[in-house]
């Protein structure tokens, strides 16, 4: 690859967390006391934002809160995940070692809040192989726009061509490949009907 430079995402690429935003949901629910979920309440809910999905089990389940309440209460059980038990997917932090030990720079570009990032990464033990880290939430964007990898690439005072960007979504893989930036392309189980698409999409392609 000979990339000397490197962005990458957090969920799904770095960290084995999908399954717990998949399961938060019911996790939510079950607090509630609520656990005979409906199919059809996870069909509903399953292109939501968390926002959305709070409104909605407000409604539905007629709980006795605000919407914004029940955001907040589900909130803080991911955040609980991040700090305590969400893992490092299997190889990645050996990858990484490897990368940082051939002088590749790296950094992180989440969707996930910078604080979360933090405190998961250092308790993980892999903070400190990264130059730097970059939130979604802190530029006010989204991976369906490309300023977060922009401004990585401003950070390493690099053209996105000599910069390798990896990502587990397939949106964000577009992305970062119609800006410029050399794509991998990092398998995740819980999109994995997306693989094909995403092995056409990237310019290579891993499995951790």
């Amino acid at each position: 690859m000979n990339k000397q430079f490197a962005i990458f995402d957090m969920d799904g690429t770095l960290i084995d967390s999908m399954g717990v935003w998949n399961h938060l949901a019911q996790e939510y629910l079950a607090s509630l006391g609520i656990t005979a979920i409906s199919d059809e309440v996870m069909q509903t809910i399953a292109p939501m934002t968390l926002s959305e999905s709070a409104a909605f089990f407000v409604r539905h389940y007629a709980l006795e809160c605000s919407a914004q309440q029940a955001e907040e209460q589900m909130l803080r059980m991911i955040e609980k995940h991040y700090r305590e038990d969400i893992p490092l997917k299997a190889g990645v932090k050996e990858y990484l070692q490897e990368q940082k030990a051939q002088g590749v720079q790296m950094c992180v570009a989440s969707a996930t809040a910078m604080p979360l990032m933090q405190a998961c990464l250092q308790r993980l033990e892999v903070l400190s192989l990264f130059d730097f880290l970059l939130s979604c939430e802190e530029l006010c964007t989204s991976k369906r726009e490309p300023l977060i990898y922009l401004e990585a690439a401003r950070r390493f005072e690099q053209r996105p061509q000599e910069i390798a960007v990896y990502e587990d979504a397939l949106y964000a893989l577009q992305t970062a490949r119609q800006a410029g930036f050399f794509t991998v392309g990092v398998y995740e189980k819980t999109t994995a009907e997306e693989w094909e698409e995403i092995s056409r999409t990237a310019d290579r392609t891993i499995k951790f």
